[in-house]
């Protein structure tokens, strides 16, 4: 159990936290939650140690283990597969001092530290780590590779497996969907409610706190206030508290409008009845959650467009890719006023590249791409926010792009996008993450764009910021083609979906549950979901997605998972051995022989994973 007694927290002369008293059970899955700037990450601080309360306690059992995801990767020569499964620590010196001892042929040490590994359970470690890295998107290939040459994103998801890989009792997870797509955020949430510890999450994405939360802990005005249930079942029992102060539903009015529209003009449609399906579903969700969204007071809007013409974009038979690298083939494309499109797919299958086409960033390698002469594109990536320059205010960057409008009249567009008064004049060094990017996205708005490509908008914004540009995303008149992990978002804005996979883009017939269904039960017999490409590294342009055209082979399929198991019990009777002080003039002949099966072992899971995943 974790107990806070009278706990008052502060940052600086800030007071965050205060008279919080809560106990909290072993198991319970917690979701942390509140605007920005309420002391959420200041919380996983004081859990950690890492902060003195300004008042009261914390009571976290003593011999209670704590796991957290790191902010910082180091750019270091270990393999990927060592730093995951150097998150435990025990077990890690064990497999390195196992690993030391067969170099230097030392047998006696072989067998001490076969011993230490059967102790702690690592026999099983590298196939445990190896499923995280697949689970998170990393193919089998990068697993031997060296930190130092993954992305930053990429190094996001090391992190994260590494802080799974730890053995804990309480898991602290910070905004671990960010620089994940869909197809892991998926797998993550099947791997938390496995967990058998005590987790808290913080998170913006409402779907995936839906999905593991038991208990939601609020923070508001110096207050946390748990209850109990998923993330809609918060806002249902706080809308109940705020309509008992008779606080108004105007917000919730209007959204539930805009849903029932869709609904109303395409429910009849067979081209549109699932999602008209899904949008209801979603609208039964919001039932009973008005007064939530009447208390949030964000309210931000993108222009009417200078010009609509019907037919915006169009790209006909068009291969997409990057110098002689095809990614995706064949790809015929319209975009006309008023589509909303999400695009769906398997990590590195080709979606930000087929974003990045549209947008005209990279070249065709074959086919057309047609532009109407009053096509004007907002697009937004996570280049997007990275490209603000250091030192400049919001006032600067918006000058720039409106050279002589009128100071006052750019700081009146601001205020609306939350950057009031003296704020619009404050350098964008010390901006967060989200305000860096509702920034960007105030840029693409003055723009006055006809479509918005947005390639994961949602990052970094909190769930107030979400519901706003969700809100003003439905209203726009222009095109979108959104790509996000955020299904909230996708299931409010959207009203097709593309999938993109196998090296081809088309039209998916289904809604965001059979987009799921279709993950878990997907294969490769049709060539359309070939093996997807490796991580981008550092160093590296981005490259091809592995097309493997084939479907795995039941028999082989079994053969390698029987030959695993059959590797496996050796090694168990090897190890038994080793461990039998009466087999000592053994020693060399059962190291050399445990030696020699490990490395069958780890070829023979390599080989299961590869058949694996062409299934």
């Amino acid at each position: 159990m974790i107990g806070f007694r009278d706990f008052s927290l502060r940052r600086g002369e800030r007071l965050l936290l205060s008279g919080v008293d809560l106990s909290l059970h072993a198991g319970w899955r917690v979701g942390v939650v509140g605007r920005n700037g309420t002391g959420k990450s200041s919380l996983f601080a004081a859990l950690q140690g890492e902060v003195e309360p300004d008042k009261g306690d914390i009571d976290i059992p003593g011999r209670a283990r704590i796991a957290s995801v790191a902010q910082e990767t180091p750019a270091l020569d270990d393999p990927a597969l060592d730093f995951v499964l150097s998150g435990d620590k025990v077990l890690h010196h064990a497999v390195m001092a196992e690993r030391d001892a067969v170099a230097r042929e030392d047998w006696e040490a072989v067998a001490e530290a076969h011993h230490r590994l059967e102790e702690v359970g690592g026999y099983d470690a590298e196939a445990r780590a190896a499923k995280l890295l697949h689970g998170l998107g990393f193919s089998p290939d990068t697993h031997e590779r060296p930190v130092r040459t993954f992305s930053g994103g990429w190094r996001v998801r090391l992190n994260l497996a590494r802080a799974l890989m730890t053995p804990s009792d309480l898991l602290l997870l910070d905004e671990p969907t960010n620089h994940l797509d869909l197809d892991a955020v998926l797998w993550l949430e099947q791997w938390l409610l496995k967990y058998p510890g005590t987790l808290f999450v913080i998170s913006h994405d409402r779907e995936f706190l839906d999905g593991i939360c038991s208990h939601v802990l609020h923070l508001h005005s110096g207050t946390a206030k748990l209850y109990s249930g998923n993330y809609t079942d918060f806002e249902r029992q706080r809308a109940e508290q705020l309509r008992q102060q008779q606080i108004a539903h105007d917000k919730e009015q209007v959204e539930r409008a805009h849903l029932q529209s869709f609904i109303d003009r395409f429910k009849a449609k067979a081209s549109k009845a699932k999602q008209a399906q899904s949008r209801m579903k979603r609208l039964a969700k919001l039932a009973g959650t008005e007064a939530v969204r009447a208390e949030r007071s964000l309210h931000i809007n993108f222009p009417e467009p200078v010009k609509l013409p019907h037919t915006l974009l169009t790209m006909r038979h068009v291969d997409c890719g990057y110098g002689a690298t095809k990614i995706l083939g064949d790809v015929t494309f319209m975009l006309e006023a008023g589509d909303r499109i999400a695009l769906l797919g398997p990590n590195g299958a080709g979606k930000s590249t087929l974003v990045k086409t549209l947008v005209g960033e990279i070249p065709l390698l074959a086919g057309e791409r047609g532009g109407h002469p009053d096509l004007r594109i907002g697009y937004f990536a996570q280049h997007t926010v990275e490209s603000l320059r250091e030192g400049e205010t919001p006032i600067d960057h918006l000058t720039k792009l409106a050279p002589g409008v009128a100071t006052q009249q750019l700081r009146d567009f601001l205020g609306k996008w939350q950057f009031p008064g003296d704020r619009a004049f404050e350098p964008v060094d010390g901006f967060s993450g989200g305000e860096r990017a509702r920034l960007a996205l105030a840029m693409i708005a003055w723009t006055r764009p006809n479509v918005l490509l947005l390639d994961e908008p949602t990052n970094h914004l909190d769930l107030d910021m979400r519901e706003a540009l969700a809100e003003a995303l439905s209203d726009f008149d222009g095109a979108i083609v959104l790509v996000s992990h955020d299904r909230h978002m996708i299931g409010l804005v959207c009203e097709t979906f593309w999938r993109v996979a196998g090296g081809v883009a088309q039209p998916f017939d289904g809604d965001l549950d059979e987009y799921a269904v279709w993950l878990r039960t997907r294969d490769t017999s049709d060539g359309k979901d070939a093996k997807v490409a490796a991580p981008v590294v550092v160093e590296a342009k981005p490259v091809a997605p592995a097309k493997s055209g084939r479907k795995a082979n039941p028999v082989k399929l079994s053969q390698a998972e029987s030959r695993v198991a059959e590797l496996e019990t050796r090694l168990a009777m090897l190890d038994a051995s080793l461990a039998d002080p009466s087999r000592h003039a053994e020693f060399g002949r059962l190291g050399q022989d445990r030696a020699k099966a490990a490395q069958e072992l780890a070829r023979a899971e390599a080989e299961y994973l590869e058949l694996y995943d062409a299934g």
